[in-house]
């Protein structure tokens, strides 16, 4: 079972940015340092990869030793043969539980640190804000999740093992050659090199290749999902050959694309065959030369050609890990990106609150967005009692969500107080606050699962009575008996299999399980039916009663019974009182309920 607790028992997100920090963002140190703790393994794996790897190298020097006994004619021969092909046997077996053991320990520590990290990315999302997340596109909060922590962990296996095989390689290969010769070591010094850079040389265009290739297709894939997306519209409007035509342009252009990776590739490949076989060549030839000149025997002529194949060999593949590293050392930093991320919502330290009553006040607030001069609120003063429903409505863009987003804790006032129950909201722990708040926002949320699930996401206990009670409440109860499952009946990906009426309600149903004492409705009766605006009307009815409600709408007629109606404008409330006392003044919510009449 795989230990995945960080060292010393802090969690995941210090962890990364205790080694960030200590190492001064240096991408390579901090890998380095999340590995602390695991040190032991990665030199175990090391110790296992020596030995799983040894035929490699042991296998050139008894093909060597037998060439040279038989041409040297000893009676031994026989015998020596016998006893060094059991050790290569016993080695290539020895190779089976050696590279389990390996790949045991360099897993362990290598996907150790991945999960580590993806925790630590998932846990420090919960905790920015709701800002953060508006500015930042979720695409490439995913592939930092994913892809970024992927090339991390390939960077470990690649610096702390794949650059170690490649130097064991190098170095047990040029440690053997001196041994025996060092006319032949400074021969592998001189010409392997050439011949690795040679062939390294070629890269940089093919290189290139990829990279515009790789280009090419991330553009037809966005052209791709564009043109699904929009199959709708272009059936509607019979233009199917049009985005046919356009399509297979780009489809044209990565083929051209394709074409010129593939023709660099076979260049590439056929060069670099090439000059490997030109060395191999004057290696052997050198080497020959050498065993005719009694400065090596003739069996040393296969080791020195094994050897010097591994060492270019060896060469070219650390030429190849230097875009391996570069990316890997990116992701380090896109990953600090979000784990040294300061936009947070800071709730340590601070009061925890137990009851809540539902009692609110605005007192000169001011609000505006990061660092947006214009306000969207300048001067807003509204009282809310305990219990009252309170409706919410004005022009786009006059600050109808932003109040609530206030309400709920997401944004605080840049200037004036939100109080709660006479609480500052910015001075308590805003966790324990929403306990006792249900959000249904205009857009229904579900998730895949089943629509009990659904409903009682984040209650952890309940009755049935309690279900039942919610279902009838919610206007559910034909619908569920409807379904072929009842309650456990799957609403598929994003509650794809219910209707937009269907999915509000279940979606309100999950806010009432919550038994709240402060609601918020943002529009959520805006995108359905006048049967479902109905059924979900009644049931706000019944359940709003005794409960501070929050409501926004754009539909003036679905706000009649609340206790009072609020005309947001200009910054700040611009009139305040019930539907009838706003309709008999003949101001602006007047006008309102006369161009929707």
């Amino acid at each position: 079972m795989m230990n995945l607790k960080s060292p010393k028992g802090i969690d995941p997100e210090e962890w990364f940015v205790t080694c960030y920090k200590r190492h001064e963002g240096h991408p390579i140190s901090t890998l380095l340092g999340l590995y602390k703790g695991n040190y032991h393994k990665f030199a175990l794996a090391v110790i296992f990869f020596f030995i799983k790897h040894s035929p490699v190298w042991v296998l050139p020097i008894i093909t060597a030793n037998i060439i040279n006994d038989v041409a040297a004619g000893s009676p031994e021969t026989v015998q020596r043969m016998m006893i060094q092909g059991a050790v290569m046997v016993a080695l290539i077996l020895l190779n089976i539980p050696t590279n389990y053991m390996y790949t045991r320990y360099k897993s362990l520590a290598t996907r150790y640190v991945e999960t580590g990290l993806r925790k630590a990315l998932i846990a420090k999302l919960q905790l920015l804000s709701i800002q953060y997340h508006k500015n930042t596109q979720s695409g490439r909060l995913q592939s930092k999740i994913i892809r970024d922590v992927e090339q991390v962990e390939t960077l470990s296996t690649q610096m702390l093992l794949g650059i170690l095989n490649i130097a064991l390689n190098i170095g047990v290969a040029l440690a053997v050659t001196v041994h025996k010769s060092k006319v032949v070591f400074l021969f592998f010094i001189l010409s392997a090199p050439i011949a690795a850079l040679t062939m390294v040389s070629f890269r940089n265009i093919m290189r290139r290749r990829n990279r515009e290739f790789r280009k090419e297709m991330e553009e037809t894939s966005a052209r791709v999902m564009e043109m699904v997306e929009l199959i709708p519209v272009t059936r509607a409007h019979a233009l199917e050959e049009e985005e046919t035509e356009k399509m297979s342009a780009q489809l044209l252009e990565v083929a051209e694309k394709g074409y010129r990776l593939d023709i660099i590739q076979s260049v590439f490949g056929s060069v670099g065959w090439a000059v490997f076989q030109v060395f191999q060549i004057v290696c052997l030839i050198f080497t020959g030369y050498l065993a005719i000149r009694g400065r090596i025997l003739p069996g040393d002529i296969t080791l020195y050609q094994s050897y010097f194949t591994t060492i270019v060999n060896q060469v070219s593949s650390l030429m190849t890990l230097v875009p391996v590293i570069a990316k890997g050392v990116e992701s380090v930093n896109s990953i600090g990106e979000v784990l040294l991320s300061e936009d947070i919502e800071e709730n340590s330290n601070k009061p925890e609150i137990t009851d809540v009553q539902g009692e609110f006040e605005f007192k000169h607030v001011a609000f505006h967005y990061g660092d947006e001069e214009k306000e969207v609120l300048s001067d807003l003063n509204l009282t809310v009692k305990k219990g009252e429903t309170i409706a919410l409505v004005g022009e786009s863009g006059a600050g109808k969500s932003t109040i609530l987003s206030l309400v709920i804790g997401f944004y605080q006032a840049t200037g004036g107080e939100v109080l709660l129950d006479g609480h500052n909201l910015n001075n308590i722990d805003l966790r324990s606050y929403r306990k006792h708040i249900a959000v249904v926002p205009q857009s229904s949320i579900l998730f895949s699962g089943s629509i009990k699930e659904n409903i009682t996401y984040g209650v952890e206990e309940y009755t049935e009575e309690d279900l039942d009670r919610v279902i009838e409440a919610a206007n559910l109860k034909d619908l569920i008996a409807s379904m072929p499952d009842g309650l456990d009946t799957q609403v598929g990906e994003h509650g794809g299999k219910l209707s937009g009426g269907q999915r509000q309600r279940v979606s309100i149903a999950r806010a009432l399980m919550r038994n709240p004492e402060v609601i918020i409705l943002d529009e959520a009766t805006s995108a359905l039916d006048s049967i479902s605006e109905r059924l979900i009307q009644e049931a706000l009815d019944r359940l709003t009663a005794g409960r501070t409600t929050f409501i926004v709408a754009h539909r003036l007629s679905t706000i009649q019974n609340a206790d009072k109606i609020a005309v947001i404008g200009n910054g700040g409330c611009m009139e305040y009182g019930t539907f009838d006392e706003l309709m008999a003044l003949k101001g602006e919510f007047y006008q309102m309920k006369q161009i929707q009449s």
